[in-house]
């Protein structure tokens, strides 16, 4: 005769069910208690449905049409200087048409702030032929800024470098994101043109 083998054979191990199986009676209640839906103070029942704009279709932005906005983030400069880009025919080289580096008064305060190490960033940012937005919020977060003004309006392209203004920003449907990537910037979700 042969050995016993002192393993459990598998179907015996499975038949235990863990604490939060959803067939257990007490996970049943739980779930029936919180469906998702927020309830207000007066006890009604809130549906919050993101609105989608207009200018969505099947993901795609029927506003993005050259010459292109590009709101520029701090870091998105201070790579640019790293890599030692021009910004304009970099961009156009990019996108193969006119753009226009559009800089908040948040991302400025942002780079004066940062002080002496981000000089030349500032300078860059400085020049009078990128176009200027001021804003009208406290505070002068940039990140917040940018993604505010992406949710309002989807006429613009995002250039940072910042990993989780990126993923804020891919949220939001219909927005690409250029970045600085091995020496050249890089566009991020822009759908093709339509063929004529």
């Amino acid at each position: 005769m042969g050995v016993q083998k002192k393993t459990r054979k598998f179907g015996a191990v499975k038949r235990i069910i863990g604490t939060r199986d959803a067939r257990l009676k007490k996970n049943q209640l739980a779930g029936q208690k919180d469906d998702g839906k927020k309830k207000s103070k007066d006890g009604d029942v809130v549906r919050e449905i993101p609105q989608v704009s207009s200018t969505l279709f099947f993901q795609h932005n029927t506003n993005l049409q050259p010459p292109y906005s590009i709101l520029v983030d701090t870091n998105f400069l201070s790579h640019t200087v790293q890599y030692k880009l021009d910004m304009l025919p970099t961009m156009m080289d990019c996108l193969y048409a006119t753009c226009r580096p559009i800089i908040t008064s948040c991302v400025m305060a942002e780079l004066e702030k940062l002080g002496a190490k981000y000089r030349i960033a500032l300078k860059i940012a400085r020049d009078e032929r990128w176009e200027r937005l001021q804003c009208d919020h406290k505070g002068v977060y940039a990140d917040d800024c940018l993604v505010d003004r992406v949710m309002k309006h989807k006429i613009y392209i995002i250039a940072t470098n910042d990993r989780d203004l990126k993923r804020r920003i891919r949220k939001v449907p219909g927005v690409p994101i250029m970045s600085v990537a091995r020496g050249k910037y890089v566009i991020e979700r822009l759908p093709d043109a339509p063929e004529k």
